[in-house]
């Protein structure tokens, strides 16, 4: 969308339609994202490649009262929910290691130590279960844990 992207479309909506029931439909699989919508007020979450048959039941489904998901989302959401969340501290070393910045740009950026950086990018690793940086920030894409 040219004005915003759906995440602030959806709060847009839901600020002047308090009772506006929405689906997101989406191309975006990452747990992360989904949880942001549903946390905004979505009652549903399909992918764009979902069957005829799978959006209409959605739609009764939320006309009806019922949160939904496609059966990605579900198994996107399933597959990390009992991963460590990364801290926004964690999460603004991770957008700068994926614009290409070394640890002293990071650190620079940050106004913190180097050394607070390698904890920081440790603690990402770990946690993503990423093997190095460049895997670190392709997972954080993935998930929608940073945007490009």
């Amino acid at each position: 969308m040219p004005e915003m992207n759906g995440l602030d479309a959806l709060a847009a909506i839901r600020g002047e339609f308090a009772d506006a029931k929405i689906i997101v439909l989406t191309t975006y699989t990452g747990d992360v994202q989904i949880l942001r919508a549903l946390k905004s007020g979505a009652q549903g979450y399909l992918l764009k490649n979902s069957f005829h048959k799978e959006l209409v039941d959605a739609i009764r489904a939320v006309h009806s009262g019922k949160k939904t998901l496609s059966a990605e989302a579900s198994y996107e959401l399933a597959e990390h929910s009992t991963d460590d969340a990364l801290t926004p501290a964690e999460i603004s070393v991770l957008k700068l290691i994926a614009a290409g910045n070394a640890n002293k740009q990071i650190a620079d950026q940050l106004s913190i130590t180097e050394d607070t950086v390698k904890w920081r990018v440790k603690n990402i690793l770990s946690k993503l279960g990423a093997h190095d940086r460049t895997h670190a920030a392709m997972i954080g894409l993935k998930r929608g844990i940073i945007e490009a």
